[in-house]
């Protein structure tokens, strides 16, 4: 997949290849999947209600696909690229549109999985904000996402880390660079505080880490 100068998810190109190059780009993305499915399906009751936001071709609904059919529960995917929805692949509806407009109904379980990054820092914590209010009793919002790096040596050793991660995987260093230049502007690493609230950690690699953040019952 060419690499666009500025980063978007609104070509067919990069629609189609999205599911390849992330996992070139994240090695351990399959394994988040997996540990995601696991908190999830602790989440998801009979009947319920899940939300995917920045559902992309589906990554999420296909992994949940098991849980959500033995269940009875309904998936809506929210996705703002045309070109990710018109070829989105997975149970459930899914809604063309930002998340920040989007009237959520009340909820069981949120997943918002590597897409806070991409919505616009001052936009964060009104769209968290709402899915806390939206969450119901007993529910939960799980964040995973690229983190804003910590200060000193180690920040280094985390940005290498991942980078190695990239090698392994076989991704052309021309590509690695290409691609991180063409984020410029539009993929901006989160902070904690964006998260409006409690959380509890688990998940950490490098710089991305995952949260979960419950509705009391």
């Amino acid at each position: 997949m060419e690499i666009p100068t500025n980063w978007t998810f609104e070509t067919k190109e990069v629609a189609n290849g999205f599911d390849r190059h992330v996992r070139e780009q994240l090695p351990w993305y399959d394994l988040a999947t997996d540990a995601l499915k696991h908190v999830a399906r602790h989440y998801i009751p009979e009947n319920g209600l899940v939300y995917d936001i920045g559902a992309s071709t589906g990554n999420i609904g296909r992994a949940l696909q098991s849980v959500l059919e033995a269940r009875n529960a309904k998936l809506i995917g929210i996705e703002p690229s045309e070109e990710m929805c018109k070829i989105y692949d997975a149970p459930g509806d899914v809604v063309c549109t930002k998340a920040e407009d989007y009237i959520f109904e009340g909820f069981d379980l949120a997943v918002v999985f590597l897409s806070l990054m991409f919505v616009e820092p001052r936009k964060r914590v009104p769209l968290m904000t709402k899915l806390r209010h939206a969450c119901r009793p007993g529910g939960a919002i799980i964040v995973f996402d690229k983190l804003e790096p910590t200060a000193g040596y180690v920040s280094t050793i985390l940005y290498r880390l991942t980078l190695a991660g990239k090698r392994a995987a076989g991704v052309d260093a021309n590509e690695i660079i290409e691609k991180e230049l063409s984020l410029c502007g539009v993929q901006r690493p989160i902070t904690e505080d964006q998260l409006a609230g409690s959380f509890v950690n688990w998940f950490k690699f490098g710089n991305f880490a995952g949260y979960i953040i419950e509705r009391p019952a």
